[in-house]
């Protein structure tokens, strides 16, 4: 099969190596992708936001998937000018992408589909962000309502920077004031054909900067997969109360979800609740669910796109474990230090079970360099979670990048 990638990222590197892994060979292109994506697969430089000319280019070359990686051209409608040129693709449309683009919309879907989540007030003026802070009381959650590249949600014991916070915001549209959730954080990604689901193994991420969740947010420091300390019947739970009912009221609306429904979730004292939808796969958890998958990943993806999910056989998951450290560059997340030579991936490469796969890199020369705050998502996969650190954190040691920081403490909860 042709397939046609779309995005820059560790996700879509992690994507590609899923794809590369399929006992059928198939022809990848990955619109733009990097230096490390440029290694394995042909690259194209494509506007990865103009649909029109991504449509034009995959009914050209005759691609028979698209698979769109980031958020930023799903909620820009690209899939929506795919579908109309009759190119299959993996990932929703515009008006179903909006559960992402915007999270008052999210929220209403929620509550009509009566999905458990946290309660939540929306915000035009400062006036109204101040009666919401004073409603919910500290920890403060405050997100922005659109897109905002990772940076959009805070969570602070500190009035003063929730409110600088929506104070920023605010002027690009509403904020969201929410009560603040406790218990454990679980990414569950689902797949759906606007009818059927099916799940993903589950996987944990880790959002602050340093270690023991210190620090400011990030797009996220690592992940580890599956989630042993997770209820039995877990996953099921979530597809029942969660997603099904989700992706039913998508259709009831008429804007059917096709694609991939992520599912930020929490475990609370008081059941399961939803923190946030993503209409995407997330990274860095991708990097640990798809080096698990056994099953066809191609397949899987195109029986999406086709509304033919239910005749395909459920995933089947490896019975070893997945680790995934992000490496930054010094200064991430606020001001990243880029340009700076990245050395022993080869020596790293050599660690039994370890894969890199590349985030934000440049050729240069015989060699690449940094060129944005997450650099590398380092992937070790082992018989348990002590084995599987032991290898990610030992390919981490042979990497050397001016300045560059990574958390030690990725599924250390977990290590037996």
């Amino acid at each position: 099969m042709k397939i046609l990638v779309i995005g820059s990222g560790a996700r879509e590197h992690a994507i590609v190596n899923a794809l590369l892994r399929d006992t059928t060979a198939h022809e990848i292109v990955v619109a733009p992708g990097n230096a490390g994506i440029a290694d394995v697969v042909e690259t194209v430089s494509l506007n990865t936001t103009d649909g029109s000319l991504i449509a034009d280019y995959a009914s050209e070359q005759g691609v028979e998937l698209v698979i769109i990686g980031p958020e930023a051209p799903l909620v820009g409608g690209v899939a929506d000018a795919l579908r109309a040129a009759g190119v299959p693709v993996f990932g929703p449309d515009k008006a179903a992408a909006q559960i992402e683009g915007s999270k008052e919309f999210a929220k209403e879907i929620m509550n009509a589909a009566r999905v458990p989540t946290g309660r939540s007030m929306s915000a035009t003026t400062m006036a109204e962000v101040e009666t919401a802070l004073d409603e919910f009381g500290a920890p403060y959650v405050v997100k922005a309502d659109g897109l905002a590249a990772g940076k959009g949600v805070i969570v602070t014991v500190d009035r003063t920077a929730a409110r600088d916070h929506a104070e920023f915001f605010i002027h690009q549209g509403p904020v969201l004031i929410e009560e603040f959730l406790d218990g454990q954080e679980v990414s569950l990604f689902v797949l759906s054909d606007g009818d059927a689901v099916v799940a993903l193994s589950p996987a944990q991420d880790y959002k602050r900067a340093f270690d023991n969740d210190e620090g400011p947010n990030t797009g996220g420091m690592g992940a580890y997969s599956p989630l042993p300390w997770l209820p039995e019947g877990f996953i099921d739970e979530v597809v029942e109360t969660v997603a099904q009912p989700t992706i039913r009221e998508m259709s009831r609306r008429g804007s059917p979800f096709v694609g991939l429904l992520y599912c930020g979730l929490i475990v609370t004292p008081k059941g399961i609740r939803v923190i946030e939808f993503n209409a995407r796969l997330g990274d860095p958890e991708t990097q640990v669910v798809l080096e698990l998958l056994e099953s066809s990943l191609a397949d899987l993806m195109l029986a999406t796109a086709t509304g033919r999910l239910a005749s395909v056989p459920e995933p089947v998951f490896a019975d070893d474990v997945a680790v995934t450290v992000v490496l930054a560059s010094e200064g991430y997340p606020e001001s990243p230090e880029t340009g700076r030579p990245i050395l022993g991936l080869a020596d790293a490469l050599e660690v039994p079970g370890v894969s890199i796969a590349h985030a934000a890199t440049a050729r240069d020369g015989d060699g690449f360099v940094s060129t944005g705050g997450r650099v590398l998502s380092v992937i070790a996969r082992g018989a348990d979670f002590t084995d599987a650190r032991r290898r990610v954190y030992m390919a981490l040691d042979r990497i050397t990048l001016d300045g560059s920081h990574f958390r030690t403490d990725i599924a250390e909860r977990v290590a037996e």
